[in-house]
């Protein structure tokens, strides 16, 4: 155990300090700017500066993979790449869940970006957590990357051909047993998570969960599962932990500013999903090609990745497009 604990640490901290400080620096930096200058009030996020957000993260993190590029060679800039755009595709299915979720808490537009920010928080732990461990199993047993493969390329098959099925939330086992083990208030209290309220008719004051405080638990607890796909499939690209780190997190801030304007367009990407699972079965497929056959161009595994995705993206809004106007002329 001690071992695995300290392979944890090497392989999470493999690189120079300094380098793992310009990442950590400039995600402090877009926080603060986020919370502390853009949005110190709560205000609901229009489409537009949804969209602005989103194209100032995503230039963020076009530039830091160029710093890879310049810093680390063009191999490893390639696979930050790669892993950034699996991860920002991958991530399109949270943005539905995160929106049932909000739905259901009937969460009021102008909190449900704090929630989201406070959401990434976590997101920034627990990825850490389960990529540090990832990384740990590789470096031990480097036959756990072909288990990665192998649940890619079975996870991409079932989503072809699983049909899409309504979510009800309220049958959820983690929320129901939150609800029977906290206390929780029958209304929000502003933009706070916890408050104290009385615990009866002149009772004493006593602290509890607001339904703000649930809707962000569900929220990483989304994250949490969806992690589960995510996380093997960008260690299928690279096992460098930085690499894998660092484009996971690029990926995720700019998707969080850009759920205001998908929320709203969501049903747009609704064959978007079976790219994805087209893109799994490529990048489980890809371990084991590497195998037997040497580890291909990762401009090949770049392209491909990026061509499955557009495409995706293409047909839904072209199919959809037709959808509505044959909707209409009816």
């Amino acid at each position: 155990m001690d071992g695995m604990l300290a392979t944890v640490f090497l392989e999470f901290l493999g690189k120079p300090i300094w380098i793992w400080l310009v990442f950590i620096g400039v995600v402090l930096t877009l926080l603060v700017l986020d919370l502390g200058v853009l949005n110190r009030r709560d205000h609901v996020i229009g489409v537009g500066e949804s969209l602005k957000l989103s194209a100032f993260y995503i230039a963020v993190a076009m530039l830091f993979g160029g710093w890879v590029w310049y810093s680390m060679g063009s191999e490893a800039g390639l696979q930050y790449y790669t892993g950034f755009f699996v991860e920002k595709s991958l991530s399109l299915d949270n943005v539905f869940v995160i929106s049932l979720i909000f739905s259901y808490f009937a969460v009021p537009r102008e909190l449900q970006h704090r929630v989201l920010f406070w959401g990434i928080l976590g997101v920034i732990v627990l990825r850490g957590l389960m990529i540090g461990a990832g990384a740990a199993l590789v470096s031990e047993f480097h036959w756990v990357l072909y288990l990665f493969g192998a649940f890619l390329v079975l996870t991409g098959i079932k989503m072809l051909f699983t049909k899409d099925e309504e979510t009800n939330l309220g049958e959820n086992a983690a929320l129901r047993f939150l609800k029977s083990h906290i206390r929780v208030t029958d209304r929000f209290h502003g933009h706070h998570f916890i408050v104290k309220e009385p615990s009866g008719p002149g009772g004493a004051m006593r602290w509890a969960a607001t339904p703000l405080l649930l809707a962000l638990i569900m929220v990483e607890l989304a994250d949490l599962v969806f992690a589960v796909d995510s996380v093997p499939a960008i260690f299928a690209i690279t096992t460098d932990p930085y690499l894998v780190y660092t484009s996971n997190i690029f990926a995720i801030l700019g998707l969080r500013a850009l759920y205001f304007a998908l929320a709203a367009m969501v049903h747009r990407f609704r064959y978007l999903k079976y790219a994805l699972a087209l893109v799994l079965v490529f990048i489980g497929g890809k371990i084991f090609y590497t195998q037997f056959f040497g580890k291909p161009d990762p401009l090949i595994a770049l392209g491909v990745t990026f061509a499955l995705i557009g495409g995706g993206v293409l047909v839904s809004l072209w199919k959809t497009s037709r959808e509505t106007k044959t909707a209409a002329a009816e």
